[in-house]
């Protein structure tokens, strides 16, 4: 709950009187919102990663994901807290920008070939939109957190969030370590 106390009497007045720190005010509602979008797009990922996991052609790749998975269940973990200590009820709402992102991971899986490196390419550049996705989200939902007091809440979502940004710079490693380059020769052998 955010810390009203901290405020001068005159704003803490009209703070209180709009509902602030009682999860009324527009900017917390947004904000709710926003976290009912995380939970379902990182329940969906925990569905969607096994798949991609099942794709992948390099087991470096495959070990990726299966981490990343652990993760993902972890940040649901995370996220039913942060819904705990705001009082609330988990709940899940449709988010259509993850729901995008996972249909086109689904579309560059089946326009692959089976045991490729391009399918490999193909999966770490859809990962990285989804993690790109989720860092933009988490950064904004530390920044909205902290601005309305909600330190607790700040800090279980900056863990996520550095999560996020170590498991795509993890990706990126993965790609430049070989699978790009692999899959370069790829199509040269293909035009010969």
């Amino acid at each position: 709950m955010p810390n009203t106390k901290s405020m001068p009497p005159k704003s803490r007045k009209a703070a209180e009187k709009s509902g602030i720190g009682k999860g009324n005010s527009q900017l917390e509602n947004f904000f709710t919102d926003s976290l009912k979008d995380m939970y379902w797009a990182e329940k969906h990922l925990t569905k969607a990663l096994p798949k991609m996991q099942k794709a992948a052609t390099t087991e470096e790749l495959k070990s990726a994901i299966e981490e990343h998975l652990a993760q993902t269940e972890e940040h649901v973990t995370r996220l039913e807290s942060v819904f705990e200590l705001m009082g609330k009820k988990a709940q899940a709402k449709k988010c259509d920008a993850m729901e995008g992102l996972l249909k086109e991971g689904d579309s560059i899986v089946e326009e692959t070939q089976d045991g490729s490196m391009t399918r490999d390419v193909g999966i770490i550049l859809a990962a990285q939109k989804v993690e790109h996705y989720e860092i933009a989200t988490y950064g904004s939902l530390v920044q909205l957190a902290k601005t309305m007091g909600m330190d607790e809440v700040a800090d279980i979502l900056e863990q996520t969030l550095e999560e996020e940004k170590q498991t795509d710079q993890g990706l990126t490693e993965i790609a430049e370590n070989n699978i790009n380059w692999e899959a370069e020769q790829e199509g040269e052998e293909e035009d010969k």
